[in-house]
């Protein structure tokens, strides 16, 4: 009898977890690399969802229509914005800041896994100054979540 119990609820596990479905969450972080404290760094959250689909053509040697999609439809209006500090002042490098900013991006991962989401994958890329003439430069990190609906 405890075997066929035991099993009914191995069953009924099982099941759930073929059934559930996880949903993604992405976080960016924005930070500054252009010298003098000049640029702006940010962590964004949306609020609001959208279907991709709704935005997407399927080019085909036969139908190479463009995409006639709305940049206005595509815009999300409802987001978080955390202001970060800038890697560079006029000092140069500065080093409190990244400090801050770990804290900040910190918080904002535990209070994620503490609503039920779970750190997946983190991604980064840089575009950095390359030079007199440039004074551009992002360092970009997505921070995607996932968890069970």
């Amino acid at each position: 009898m405890i075997k066929k119990l035991l099993f009914i609820l191995l069953f009924f596990i099982g099941l759930n977890a073929i059934n559930a479905q996880v949903e993604y969450k992405i976080i960016t972080s924005i930070e500054s690399i252009v010298p003098n404290g000049l640029g702006r760094s940010r962590l964004i959250s949306s609020d609001e969802e959208r279907d991709f689909e709704n935005y997407t053509t399927a080019q085909t040697e036969e139908d190479n229509n463009r995409n006639k999609s709305k940049r206005s439809d595509l815009r999300v209006k409802n987001y978080e914005e955390t202001k970060l500090l800038n890697f560079y002042n006029i000092g140069g490098i500065r080093f409190q800041n990244i400090a801050s900013n770990d804290v900040l991006v910190s918080s904002k991962i535990n209070t994620m896994t503490e609503a039920g989401w779970e750190l997946a994958f983190v991604t980064s890329a840089v575009e950095s100054d390359s030079g007199t003439e440039d004074g551009q430069g992002i360092f970009i990190t997505r921070y995607i979540f996932k968890r069970t609906k």
